[in-house]
């Protein structure tokens, strides 16, 4: 009896302080949250390689970006002229890669389908075309820059000369004006020198006809009027062999004629020739690609350009005229056939006095 109440008593005693059941009760809790939560958070702390790898390069980048622009605003605040030039120098690095690509693309595409470079239509063509000219260009900046030390002399040079060492991507709109007036006053210079060449060739011409027709025609560009397209035509004959033939032109007619396309004139007078045909027999292939297209598919970038490639100075001509005299140039152009020396001398011809550009 007395027993069974110092057991009660002691049960009483511990039992208010905690019961086998609330101790039961919170080891199966704290059993079944730690079954609960085993998977997922093996599987939040534990990324696989590939997300890691992600993350890594997505926090790398956003990081990038933001000094990115934190250097860009600093340098326009301090710097303003600097990042002008900064700014230009480094779209003209996308612009020339983005060229490179592009180039690339359509070699590949014309050594995979076996296309020549006249297959080709007429974007393509004139892309690469441009792209050729532009790494020649950019080669002498390669070769200048090999010596050690020598980089700091080219980017001094750049900045005095970038008329002459840069290409069309690193210049301001402004310059981009200025510089193609310039270029094209240095080719204007040879124009009376081309005509004077063809007054003095029109006693060899045997045909009476065909001497009167270029002594009207040479008389009509000195008087400052525009020729028509059936004056230019009708002297086919006279350019397609002697004393007008590509083959028969003098050496002094050639330098004049390579000027005339902002060609060198500083080189052996067959070389001269060739590099003259090779450039009117790519003109001549884009005009013929050009006629597919249609002058209406060009944007007017694309107008402007095509005509001052082809000696019309069209910084400063509205949009409609570029049109419509690149349009007399097709008609001219795709009438020929192996009068190459005839559309050489139309860059003359068709340009000097075309609304009052002669100056």
């Amino acid at each position: 009896m007395a027993l069974s109440r110092v057991c009660w008593a002691r049960s009483a005693v511990w039992g208010s302080a905690v019961t086998p059941g609330h101790f039961v009760t919170r080891r199966l809790q704290l059993g079944r949250s730690g079954l609960a939560w085993g998977a997922p958070r093996s599987s939040k702390l534990h990324l696989s390689p590939k997300a890691d790898v992600k993350n890594l390069m997505s926090y790398v980048v956003t990081k990038t970006k933001a000094i990115n622009g934190k250097y860009h605003r600093f340098l326009g605040r301090h710097f303003p002229r600097f990042y002008v030039l900064y700014t230009i120098f480094m779209k003209g690095l996308q612009m020339l890669w983005a060229d490179a690509k592009k180039a690339r693309r359509i070699k590949t595409n014309m050594w995979k389908h076996n296309i020549k470079f006249h297959q080709l239509p007429y974007r393509e063509m004139e892309h690469l075309r441009q792209f050729r000219q532009d790494v020649t260009k950019c080669l002498f900046l390669g070769i200048i820059s090999i010596p050690p030390f020598a980089n700091y002399l080219v980017f001094l040079l750049m900045y005095l000369f970038p008329r002459q060492l840069l290409i069309r991507h690193f210049w301001t709109p402004k310059q981009q004006t200025d510089f193609l007036d310039i270029y094209h006053a240095f080719r204007k210079q040879s124009h009376p020198e081309i005509i004077s060449y063809l007054e003095k060739v029109i006693p060899l011409i045997s045909d009476a006809g065909l001497r009167w027709r270029l002594t009207d025609l040479c008389t009509k560009i000195q008087r400052g009027t525009h020729p028509a397209i059936h004056d230019i035509l009708a002297l086919r004959e006279c350019f397609s062999n002697h004393p007008l033939g590509m083959n028969q032109l003098q050496a002094l007619h050639v330098k004049a004629l390579s000027r005339a396309m902002l060609l060198t004139s500083y080189l052996p007078p067959p070389l001269l020739r060739h590099r003259l045909k090779t450039h009117t027999t790519v003109i001549h292939q884009l005009d013929k690609a050009l006629a597919k297209l249609g002058i209406g598919q060009l944007t007017a970038q694309e107008v402007k350009s095509a005509c001052y490639l082809r000696g019309l100075n069209s910084t400063h001509i509205g949009e409609d005229r570029c049109r419509t005299w690149l349009g007399e140039w097709l008609q001219i152009s795709c009438s020929l056939k192996a009068e190459l020396s005839l559309l050489l001398h139309n860059v003359v011809l068709l340009s000097t006095n075309y609304l009052g550009t002669r100056r």
